[in-house]
Order: structure tokens, then C-alpha cells, then sequence
């Protein structure tokens, strides 16, 4: 008896670790947006049935906004990475959960313990690297932008050509402080376009997130998760009215999942961001998922990449499980 009880364990113990690995894409340097297109092109070479990518928009500075769909489901889940510049580990994490996934599709293989069948009902769409030009500047890559602008974005950063910190886009307008849901009761400081936390003249001005509005209006998904970094906390409550309970009990699951805390509701909601907007718009859940400790005003280190997305490696199939319930 005890032999066999050994034998279940073990079992058990080698599905949970036994997760298909993915092997294109590698978080061994600072993730930039050429790595990314060339890390899609692979993928779709390698599983051309499995996955569909298409080009959202573009950013000003005329890069493509990719996204891309894995499952053959009628319903959506969306998962959004790199909102802000120096947030692309974000990138990494969504990046590996596509191509992890889709080999498990492929293979018709156990994930882990999760099975990959859920994807017959429903859809994962990715949307890995929103911010592109946000993510050029942070990581100092200044040449691919025109001589002049460099000037304008070194002067948007208080003088400084160390952009660690910057979360903009390449206009110097906060992503996540750009959608129209309690966007007028945003603080107007800073007042001018900046390295971090200007929004704009006025809700959807960007034109990355015009692309993702218009985008999600396309796909009409039944839950919707913002990346962000960082503090191992899970934000889900924006004015959820008689869908508080509904969303909560989704978000506690990601929360014991994943080992995030859940966030306090603020009293005072601010509003402004991506998931304020799509549960105020959609009524479905939508949840801001901030990986790793607190950095500071900085990228995380890739350091800890391995174990964030072991805390995070079955988020996709979970919601997609839970997108299933909700009513259309």
C-alpha cells in the first residue's frame, strides 16, 4: 500500500513539473522589441495551426502592436504586457506562456497539471509588448528614434540620458493613464509630457491605446489581465457594482495561484487605467497583475524571471477556465 501511495505521489510530483518547456523564447537579456518579432516569427513557423498574429496598430513611431490569438474557442481572454517601458519582463512572461502553451496544444499534452482542452472553448489572445517605443527608450536604444526626438525625450526625463525608470511611450504619455474612465479626476502633475505619469490632453490620445481599445471592442473578451511591474500584489476593483462578488472570487483564485496578494479597494478609486476602463465598459472581470518585488523606479532584474513565471505559468488556462462561466 505504501509502495503504491509513493508511486501516485511521484507521479503527481513529475506532471506538476513535467511542463512543457518553452525553447524559443529565453530571458538570458533585457527583452527588446526586435527580440520579439523575431522570437513571433519562430513561433509561427513552429506552430502555424495553433496561432494567429495580427498587427493591432502602430505605435507613432511606427511600430507594429502585435497580437496573437492561440485556440480555436469562441470566447476571449486577453493578457496585456509592457503598458509602461521599463515593464517588459511583462513581455518575456507572456511571451513564454504563448509558446509553453501552444506546444502543449500542439502535442495534445498535459501543461503541468492543466490540460491544454480548455483552448477548444476558449482563446487566449496576447498582446505581449503594448508599449514598444516605451520600451526602445528605457532600455537606451535612442538611435532608432530621430535625432531631434532624442533631444525632446532626454529633456521629458529632467535632463538625464539614464531612462531606467521610464514608463512612457515615446511621447512621453503614461499608457495606463490614458483611458477614459475617471481620466478628468487623474492628478494634472506632471503637466507636460514626461518620463512617468502624464496623461495626456485627453482620454485615448495615444495612439497605443486607441489601437487596444478598438482591438477589445474586436475580440469583445469575457476577462481581460494587465501585466505590470511590480509588488506581488493583484489589483480587480473599479466600481465592479453587482458583479463585486463574481470578480473577487476570480481574483482570490489568481491570488492563491500565483501567491500575489489581493489589493485593498482605495475608498477614493482614481481610475484612469486599462482594467478601470474595461470592467466599467464590459462589466467582466479584469484584473492588473503586478509580478515581482518592489523594485523602485526601475526594471526588474531577470534574475527573477524563473520564479515569476512559476507563480504565474498557469494564469492563461486558469482564466480561460473561468471565461467559460461567464455569460455572454
Amino acid at each position: 500500500m505504501i509502495k503504491i501511495i509513493t508511486c501516485v505521489i511521484l507521479f503527481f510530483t513529475f506532471q506538476h513539473n513535467n511542463v512543457v518547456s518553452a525553447k524559443i523564447v529565453k530571458a538570458n537579456k533585457p527583452y527588446t522589441y526586435e527580440m520579439l518579432e523575431d522570437d513571433l516569427a519562430k513561433i509561427q513557423k513552429k506552430y502555424p495551426k495553433k496561432i494567429k498574429i495580427k498587427s493591432i496598430g502602430t505605435t507613432h513611431f511606427n511600430r507594429d502592436i502585435w497580437a496573437i490569438k492561440l485556440g480555436n474557442g469562441k470566447k476571449n481572454v486577453v493578457l496585456i504586457g509592457s503598458h509602461h517601458g521599463r515593464e517588459w519582463l511583462t513581455s518575456i512572461l507572456l511571451m513564454k506562456m504563448l509558446e509553453s502553451y501552444a506546444a502543449s496544444y500542439d502535442e495534445k499534452s498535459l501543461f503541468g497539471f492543466k490540460s491544454h482542452h480548455i483552448l477548444n472553448d476558449v482563446s487566449l489572445w496576447f498582446v505581449p509588448m503594448l508599449n514598444p517605443d516605451g520600451v526602445a527608450v528605457q532600455q537606451h536604444d535612442l538611435q532608432r528614434f530621430p535625432p531631434t526626438h532624442q533631444e525632446l525625450l532626454v529633456k521629458m526625463n529632467g535632463g538625464s540620458t539614464n531612462f531606467e525608470g521610464w514608463k512612457s511611450n515615446g511621447l512621453g504619455i503614461d499608457l495606463n493613464r490614458q483611458y477614459p474612465a475617471g481620466w478628468a479626476s487623474l492628478n494634472r502633475d506632471p503637466a507636460a509630457p514626461s518620463n512617468k505619469f502624464y496623461k495626456g490632453e485627453k482620454p485615448l490620445e495615444a495612439k497605443e491605446v486607441r489601437s487596444l481599445t478598438r482591438f477589445i471592442k474586436e475580440i469583445n473578451p469575457s476577462i481581460a489581465v494587465a501585466y505590470h511591474t511590480a509588488g506581488r500584489e493583484i489589483f480587480w476593483n473599479y466600481k465592479n457594482g453587482k458583479y463585486l462578488k463574481r470578480d473577487k472570487l476570480i481574483a482570490k483564485k489568481i491570488s492563491k495561484l500565483t501567491g500575489y496578494k489581493l489589493a485593498e479597494p482605495a475608498k477614493e478609486a482614481v481610475g484612469g487605467g486599462f482594467t478601470d476602463w474595461f470592467i466599467t465598459t464590459y462589466h467582466r472581470p479584469a484584473l492588473t497583475i503586478e509580478i515581482s518585488y518592489l523594485v523602485g523606479e526601475t526594471n526588474p532584474p531577470l534574475s527573477i524571471f524563473t520564479k515569476e513565471w512559476r507563480r504565474n505559468r498557469y494564469v492563461g488556462l486558469k482564466l480561460a477556465a473561468e471565461a467559460k462561466k461567464i455569460p455572454d
